[in-house]
Formats: C-alpha cells, sequence, structure tokens
C-alpha cells in the first residue's frame, strides 16, 4: 500500500452500515446485488479503512425523517416492514397511495429500516462536516424518493435530508452534484426555490424518469445535462472542466454534495452510457478542493463487480492511496465470490477480478456535449 501526498484538507471518513450485507431488494430485482458491502469489503482488504476512520450509520429519528417526509408515509413503510415480517398485510391503499410493493418499489423485510439507517448515515455526515471535511457515505444517494411516496428503488430521500441538515446549521449555498445515468428529479423538485441550494444533474437523455431536460432550470437554480448514449471519458472530461468546474467556481458553494451513482459505467445493465470508473475519480479529484465540506453518496448502479470497483476507488482516490495495478488476493476473493444474475455475470471478464481501475474509455467529444457545456454556464438557459 502506498500513500501518496493527499489534496484534500484533513482526513476523509467513511460511513457504512451492515445493514447492506443482510438486505436484499428481492430475487430478480436490479438491487438484489452486494455493492454497499463489497466497496467495504474492498477497501477493508486493501489496507484503505482504518478503525479511526469508519463511522457506523445510525438509524435516523422520526423526527429527523419528517423533517422531509410526510407522516402518513413513514406509518405506512413502518406497516409495510411488519407485513414483511408476516406480522401483517400491505394493503392496496397503501400500495396504491404510496407506491410501495408497485412500480418497482417491493416490499422487503427492511423497507424502512434500510432506507432510514442510509438516511441516518448521510445526516451523521452533515454533523461530522458541520466545520469541514470529507465524508463518503455509498449507503445514501436515493435520490428519487418523494415526500410522499416511494419512486425508482427509493423509499426516503437521503440527499433532500442531508441538504437540509446543512441548510439547518446556517449553510446558505450549496451544490447538489449528481452523476447518475438517471435524473435526480426528487433533489431538483425538493429543492426547487430555494435560492440556497442549485442541483446539477449529468445523465441519460431520454432514460426514465424522463425529465431534466438541458433547458429544466427547477425554478431558476438547476442545471441539468442530458447526455447522449455511449456518452465516454472524453466527454465526461470535458463537461467537468467546461460546465461542472466554472459552474463551481462561478457559484462558491460553502458544501457539495456528490450523488455517484455508477449506472454511468459501460457495463451497467440499466443504462446506455460508457463512462470508465477514471471519470468519476477524475471528479472527485479536481471538485474535492473547491468544496469546504464534501459528502459522496452511492446511488444507482446494478452491476456489482463494477459498482463496489468504483465506489472503493472513490474511498482511495479521497484518502490519496495509490491504486494497485492489481488487487491482492483477499481483494480478488470478495470479487470472485460474488454472484451476478444477470448475463455478463455467467463469463464475467477477468479484470473484473483483477483490478480495481477500468480500462480507460475515451473517444471523440459529440456536439451535442459542447452545447451542453454552453448551455450550463448560460445564466437563463
Amino acid at each position: 500500500m502506498t500513500l501518496l501526498p493527499s489534496p484534500f484538507p484533513g482526513p476523509p471518513l467513511f460511513v457504512g452500515s451492515e445493514i447492506y450485507r443482510h438486505s436484499t431488494y428481492g430475487a430478480g430485482h436490479p438491487l438484489a446485488v452486494p455493492r454497499v458491502s463489497t466497496c467495504i469489503d474492498l477497501c477493508r482488504a486493501l489496507g484503505w479503512l482504518p478503525k479511526e476512520r469508519y463511522r457506523e450509520a445510525p438509524t435516523a429519528t422520526e423526527a429527523q425523517l419528517l423533517r422531509f417526509h410526510d407522516p402518513g408515509y413513514l406509518a405506512a413503510l413502518r406497516r409495510a416492514e411488519s407485513a414483511a415480517a408476516g406480522d401483517g398485510v400491505i394493503t392496496m391503499e397503501d400500495s396504491a397511495r404510496y407506491r410501495i410493493g408497485a412500480e418497482g418499489n417491493p416490499v422487503y423485510r427492511e423497507i424502512f429500516a434500510r432506507p432510514a439507517t442510509s438516511a441516518g448515515g448521510v445526516l451523521l455526515a452533515t454533523q461530522l462536516t458541520a466545520a469541514g471535511g470529507i465524508v463518503h457515505v455509498p449507503g445514501g444517494g436515493t435520490h428519487h424518493g418523494r415526500a410522499d411516496r416511494a419512486s425508482g428503488f427509493c423509499y426516503l430521500n437521503d440527499c433532500v435530508l442531508g441538504l437540509m441538515s446543512w441548510l439547518d446549521q446556517g449553510l446558505t449555498r450549496l451544490l447538489y452534484l449528481d452523476l447518475d445515468a438517471h435524473h435526480g428529479d426528487g433533489v431538483q423538485d425538493a429543492m426547487a426555490g430555494d435560492e440556497r441550494v442549485m442541483t446539477v444533474s449529468v445523465h441519460e437523455a431520454g432514460r426514465w424518469p424522463h425529465t431534466g431536460l438541458a433547458e429544466d432550470r427547477g425554478g431558476g437554480n438547476a442545471r441539468n445535462l442530458p447526455v447522449p448514449p455511449g456518452y465516454n471519458d472524453s466527454e465526461a472530461r470535458y463537461l467537468l472542466h467546461n460546465a461542472m468546474l466554472p459552474l463551481i467556481e462561478r457559484y462558491r458553494p460553502q458544501a457539495v454534495m456528490m450523488q455517484c451513482g455508477a449506472d454511468a459505467l459501460e457495463e451497467d445493465p440499466l443504462a446506455r452510457l460508457s463512462l470508465s470508473n477514471n471519470a468519476y475519480w477524475e471528479a472527485v479529484t479536481a471538485i474535492a478542493p473547491l468544496a469546504p465540506r464534501l459528502i459522496l453518496l452511492g446511488g444507482g448502479g446494478y452491476n456489482p463487480y463494477t459498482v463496489a470497483r468504483c465506489w472503493a476507488g472513490i474511498w482511495g482516490t479521497l484518502c490519496g492511496f495509490e491504486i494497485p495495478p492489481r488487487l491482492p488476493e483477499e481483494a480478488e476473493t470478495i470479487l470472485r465470490r460474488l454472484v451476478y444474475n444477470r448475463a455478463a455475470g455467467r463469463n464475467p471478464p477477468d479484470h473484473w477480478f483483477t483490478t480495481l481501475r477500468d480500462a480507460p474509455r475515451e473517444g471523440p467529444v459529440r456536439d451535442e456535449i459542447r452545447a451542453l457545456a454552453r448551455q450550463t454556464l448560460t445564466e437563463n438557459g
């Protein structure tokens, strides 16, 4: 293990939980894969996660969740969790009204406890960064959740809760940057009209939830960059240096929250983008020095090999660790033990087991990418 000079102030902290290891959305669901637990295991196998850097995520309290979420909806989630444990049934009324057990939001045993833990982890991160610093919370990033219903596999919106917590601390200039392949609609809509928060979402054009057009300014303080299929590392770098960084430097945020959903990676089954994990690490490296407070979240990502390697690499990048050309045996064993019940998982390529860093996926920078950059920096869209 080689420790390189870190470009970031202070030692970053990692917030995790064992709930992700023992919880699943159910067989056949895209989230029936181990992601956060595998990321944690890889970081420990690499010697990157000493005990003093790790914090256990608490469960968010009812009062904390009520800062954004409807009390009737929270009660319905608790009823659904009881039903999943065999102590009741999910009613048709709850399903229809709150989208629980519908539209890709299954009822499972930890339907309340797991998202409440994700929310608790992000809220802890806002406290840990109150005076500055960096916290990685790969269990967070549920950016589709609505105040009164589940949406897009998300039951609570820990991103919104975290932003509100920072606002409650007296911060007045926050930037939310979403790199997930799917538009961060829940966060944009929750923050619409609040001039203290700018939301920026880079996502695949035309993909669910079919929102986030380039001209959509979300009440005035949002920027959307819908990128075309095949979006590559060169294009991500172009947008980073010609849209995101200039926007951040102009806005001068007191805190930045980055949602690092890994479904923009080329091997993800639910998107058609073509990034390597290098693009995520480059963005983290460039943005962190501009953020007096920084929280990095997980989010989407449905290939356990690529997600865990990406998020572990984010942590290594934050800490200044050198990415090894080949993983040590313990880390390789962790990856070889994964089960991925999709076609790509039946004969995975060897580099999914042996490396952390993807091969770069460079390509031409298309005219529509250049146009997006220009439009992003135009005040009125």
